[in-house]
Parts: C-alpha cells; structure tokens; sequence
C-alpha cells in the first residue's frame, strides 16, 4: 500500500498536471486564432498615422480667410450627395487646417458603413467622398483592417474565430502564471542556455511581462464578441453598470437608452430600435427629418453654450418628429471628453445633459479599457504599447511552437498519460468536481469556450482510446521479442500511414482556406468598390491572387500545427 502511495502523484503535482496539459492544447489548437488576432491588431493600432497620410488631401485644408457657416458646408455636401440624401451625422472641422465631415446613410452600404463626404471650410470643395465606418468614422484602410482583425472578413460568421481567440486567451496566460509559480526550479548561478531551454526561458520570461496586458486584452476584447459580448451587456445591465446616454425623448416619458462604448467598432446606424424602448405619446410638434441646414448651426450654437467645449464633435438630427437633436463630444484621448447634449429641434432648448464626470465608475473603466484596446487613449504611446504586446505575443506563441518542435518524436509516441482526459481523472473527487463546475459556468458565460472545449475533449479521447489501443498492441508484441528488422519496418510503416493520412488532411484544409479566402477577399472588393469582377484590371487579378495565396498559405501553416500533432504525436517530456 506505500508504494502505491508512492507510486500515485500528490493532489498537488495532478492540478499542475491538468494545468500543464491544459496549456499545451490551449497553445497547440488556439494559439493559431490567438497569433493571428495579434498580428492583425497589431496592424491595426500602427495605421492611424500612415491613414493620415494616405487620406491627407481629403483630410486637410490650407486656412484660407474665414470658415464659413456649418450650413454652407452642408449645403455644399448636399449637392454633390443630392437633397433627398439622409444625412447620418455631421462632424465639424476640429481645427483650422481640418476638414469638415458630413456623412450620409445610404441603403447599399453595408452595416455600421456610411458615406462621408469632406467638405473645406473655406473654399466649401469636396476635398473627399468615400465610405466611413462604426460611429468612429474609420477610413477605407483602417475598416480593412478593423473587419480582418474582427472577423477575417467572414462577417459574423469570422468574429468566431476573435471571441474564440480572446475566450482562452486570459486561461493560457494567467495558466502560465501559475504553471511557473509552482513549477520553477531553483535559482542557480547563471549558465549559457541552448537548444530547448533557451527557447523555454525566453517563452516564459515574455510571459511573465506579458501577463497583465494579455488579461486585459482578452477582457476588452470579449466585451466586443458577438455570444460572450451579448451575456457582458446583460450583466452590466442587470447590474446597472451601462454606460449613460442623453435622453432624445421631447415628451420625457421614454428612458435614454444605454450608450454602446464598442461603437467605434461596430457602430449602429439609424433605423435600429432597442428592445424595452417605449412609444412616446404623440404629442411634440413635427419636425422635418432631414433637418434644414440652418439648423445645424442653430443646434451647434446651442450645445457649445450649454458646455460642449471639445474640439471633436459629432451632431446627429432627430430620428423622428417626437426626438431631438444630439450632440456629442467624441475625444477619446486623455483626458476624454465625451459629454452630450440633447437639443430641442423647435426652440434649440436643451433637453437633457449626461456628463462623462457623472459616470459610473464601471462605465468610466470600460469607456477607457475600450479605447485602451483601440490605441486611442494616449494616442502615439498607447500605440507603441499595443504594438509591443502585440508583437511579443506572436513571438511568445513562436516560441511556444518552437519548444514543441524541439521535442517532437521521430514516430508517433501515444501514451495515455499524455492526454487532457487521464490528467483530469488523477485528480482527487472534490478537485473533478469543483473543475467541472468551473467548466459548465465558463461554457455558459463564453459559450466559443464551452464548445471549443467540447471539441478539445472529444478530440483528446479520441486520442486517449488510440493510446490504449498502442499501449495493448505493445504488450501483445514486446519489442525485445521482435527482431531488429521486424522493429524498423513496423515504425516506418506506422510514420508512412500517419504521415499519409496528415498530407490529406492538410490538402482538405488548404482548399478549404483558399476558397473561403477567394470568397472573402473577392465579395469584399466587389462590395466595396462596386467594381463586377468581369472589369477587374489585370492588376487587380494579380494583387489579389496574391493576396489569396499569402494568406491562404499563412492559415494552412499555422492550422497544419493541430492537425500534425493529432496524426505525429508528440515527445513524452512535451507531456509530463
């Protein structure tokens, strides 16, 4: 009985054990959806200068006299989008050397898009007409990039792979925590590290740097996921943690509705009701819908008297004759400035006034972690952060692939204990217990987690039932009762038959990639530009061919890693 007792690992060393293994496959079948959402974030906060310089001409103008009147401005917009256009918001120049920008919703654009055309403040030209994104306004480029960070430029269907990347993002890093904290060995006098352990102490010490920020991103960036996101905002709500919004209602019988701090993201556009949302009593005077352009001055003039003294500002018209007028500041860097305003449209009285100062402290935390995670909130170094923690993670996630290779097995080496499966059942009966539980409330608030687990699971029991099928068929057959010749043939006979069936898996998944890429890439360009893909340019042809090749090919390599593990097997060291 003692030597079992010897022989059985202690609670302590299993949990570690389940935590080892548990990393192992969150970096094996994740970390590819995790590399790839950095890599294109990364890209995405390093754009805002090269946006300005791309969109100069659209963006500024050379001070010439006086500005004049927003109404001329929007006159001016008018005839080149024609009168009946419906004007979505209008954003006057911030600075002298700005342009002013009137955007128009346009029913072929696609969600959150609108048509912004970039009027001079002086000469009243049209400096620019071009599609804008999310209440942010984001130019042609930065929408891209936004759409291909989100959701690879799937739609909703792409932002799975996003929420699935942010779902496990915060379990490997805060794992790695406690995986270094209760496995790492003594501190002895430095010796030059090679091979294997330099390749471990780099991955961990980028870890350990990296931790916070890695939590941090992985929390902001599940608040803006299409399933996780929905339970975030009904919990905030229940909670009374929503962002506030001015009250548009003129009768005062219908609640302002909660302010989405993701909308420079994923902005909603005119015509989209809330749920809860009431009917006001049909009582306030009418109200012409595409308001006269005078009375976009009249509407500054009075939110600038009632306090709105940023320089960015964003004025929206009423959405029906019993709402008014909207002002809002929109500076989101340090200190932010997001006050707003609500204007009468009949005597431009102010309706209703929300102050950033009076927020709640949980919608003050998640206005900020926001813009932090968009690389807004301190503008350049914001950026240069977001930028390192980007980069280091994709560095870290080499790493992490590195250390695997490094040991990976000549032939498939299949061991039962090398599984997620056997870890968990060598816990004690309370740990399983309360690890399930741990499972099922995760699966219910991230539910891409809870179903990316499942298939974590079923592929891992698969694997464990191969396992002790080797393990049978090694007993039946010893090896010292093979010959020397018996032995060679059967493991390049078992490495031929793995390696095979990985080649095809492989070629399925590369055609898979190349055409939901074709498609993506094709209808993206065909909805953007309105350009039929019988009158592409050959230039065209060729850039995005390949373009479709470069990132068909980067996407097959980094899905191959899975599936060369689920047919090659790994090393018994990568599994203790």
């Amino acid at each position: 009985m003692s030597s079992n007792r010897e022989m059985s690992p202690a609670p302590r060393g299993t949990v570690f054990n389940l935590f080892r293994r548990l990393h192992f496959y969150i970096g094996l079948f994740i970390a590819p959806f995790i590399f790839v959402a950095a890599l294109t974030g990364t890209l995405y906060v390093l754009t805002p200068q090269l946006e300005q310089a791309i969109y100069h001409d659209a963006l500024t103008t050379d001070a010439q006299g006086v500005a004049q009147p927003l109404s001329a401005q929007i006159a001016a917009a008018r005839a080149r989008a024609g009168e009946s256009a419906r004007i979505y918001a209008v954003r006057p120049a911030p600075g002298p050397l700005d342009t002013t920008r009137v955007q128009f919703a346009e029913p072929q654009l696609g969600p959150s898009e609108s048509r912004s055309l970039f009027i001079d403040p002086y000469t009243l030209q049209v400096k620019g007409d071009m599609t804008v994104y999310g209440t942010s306004g984001v130019l042609p480029l930065r929408m891209w990039l936004d759409q291909l960070h989100r959701g690879l430029l799937l739609g909703d269907f792409g932002r799975n792979y996003s929420e699935l990347a942010a779902s496990w993002l915060w379990v490997a890093a805060l794992g790695g925590l406690v995986l270094w904290a209760g496995t790492r060995p003594p501190r002895h006098r430095k010796k030059a590290l090679s091979g294997f352990a330099a390749t471990r102490h780099w991955h961990v010490t980028l870890g350990l740097i990296l931790a916070i920020g890695l939590v941090f991103f992985s929390v902001t960036g599940l608040t803006w996921s299409q399933w996780a996101g929905n339970n975030i905002d009904k919990m905030r709500s229940d909670f009374g943690w929503t962002t506030p919004q001015v009250n548009t209602a003129l009768n005062g019988n219908v609640p302002a509705e909660a302010a989405d701090p993701h909308a420079d993201h994923r902005g909603a556009m005119e015509g989209m009701t809330m749920s809860g949302m009431t009917m006001p009593a049909k009582t306030a005077p009418p109200v012409i819908l595409n308001q006269p352009n005078a009375s976009w001055d009249q509407a500054l003039a009075a939110a600038r008297q009632a306090g709105l003294h940023a320089t960015k500002l964003e004025l929206r018209q009423p959405k029906n004759a019993e709402q008014a007028w909207t002002v809002s500041e929109i500076d989101r860097s340090w200190p932010s400035q997001v006050d707003a305003v609500s204007i009468n449209p009949v005597n431009f009285s102010v309706v209703d006034r929300v102050e950033f100062a009076s927020f709640p402290l949980v919608a003050k935390l998640t206005r900020w972690g926001v813009d932090a995670h968009m690389g807004v909130l301190f503008g350049l170094p914001n950026q240069l952060i977001l930028a390192l923690f980007g980069l280091g993670l994709c560095t870290m996630i080499v790493l992490g692939y590195r250390m695997w290779w490094i040991r990976r097995p000549a032939v498939p080496q299949l061991s039962p204990s090398q599984t997620l499966l056997s870890a968990w059942l060598s816990l004690p009966r309370y740990a399983q217990g309360t690890s399930l539980i741990v499972m099922l409330a995760l699966g219910y608030a991230l539910p891409v987690m809870g179903v990316s687990l499942i298939v974590l699971i079923l592929l891992d029991i698969q694997r464990w039932r191969s396992a002790q099928r080797a393990a049978i068929v090694q007993v039946e057959i010893a090896p010292d009762k093979q010959s020397p010749l018996a032995i060679v043939q059967s493991r390049f006979a078992g490495k031929r038959k793995e390696m095979r069936y990985f080649l095809r898996s492989v070629t399925v998944l590369a055609l898979i990639v190349i055409s939901v890429m074709a498609n993506a890439m094709i209808g993206g360009v065909i909805d953007q530009y309105q350009i039929p893909f019988s009158h592409w340019s050959l230039t065209m042809y060729i850039t995005q061919a390949m373009m479709i090749l470069l990132y068909s090919t980067v996407f097959t390599g980094l899905l191959s890693i899975p599936l060369w593990y689920f047919f090659l097997g790994e090393s018994d060291e990568q599994g203790k």
